[in-house]
């Protein structure tokens, strides 16, 4: 098996296009048309503005989830953090939950059963799913076991480049 860390798959922005307008395709294959997008920030905010546009879906949201922590290291378990994403709203709605990765599902599990418990209608989709997850996304583009560069985060914050610190996650 590979080294998780050293060995990595790796995101290209040509590469996040594609993946997000073929996710975006399959799900309007799938006859699933989302009243609803809601991302599970942070992974979830890009793939999910790409895949409302690619799909025409303008009432866009998002539930603050922290597990990761930096490379490998995560919290005991999932967190939803402030502001808190108005649940209400989502009752009976079609609601497409997004996230960059599946990696445990532990986060996207959580995600889910807090939307189907306020009543939504959910379909989820990662750009990744990990063999170690304990949920499946609706639809998801790749399978890997290693650990994921994405463009957006694979460099850090400037403020850790500024200190000369190693990126997190």
């Amino acid at each position: 098996m590979a080294d998780h860390y050293s060995e990595r798959e790796s995101l290209t922005w040509d590469g996040f296009g594609g993946a997000t307008r073929d996710l975006a395709r399959a799900i309007v294959a799938s006859g699933f048309v989302p009243e609803v997008v809601v991302a599970i920030a942070r992974g979830g905010l890009l793939p999910a503005g790409a895949i409302a546009y690619a799909l025409g879906a303008k009432n866009c949201g998002a539930i603050n989830m922290e597990f990761y922590t930096g490379i490998g290291t995560v919290l005991d378990a999932p967190e939803v953090l402030p502001p808190e994403l108005d649940m209400n709203y989502l009752d009976g709605r079609r609601v497409l939950l997004v996230d960059d990765v599946a990696d445990s599902g532990r986060t996207l599990k959580m995600a889910v059963d807090m939307l189907i418990d306020k009543g939504a209608d959910v379909r989820s989709v990662t750009i990744y799913t990990k063999p170690s997850t304990i949920i499946q996304p609706d639809f998801a583009w790749k399978d890997t076991d290693l650990w994921i560069d994405f463009p957006w985060s694979k460099d850090g914050s400037v403020i850790e480049e500024d200190a000369g610190l190693p990126a997190s996650a």
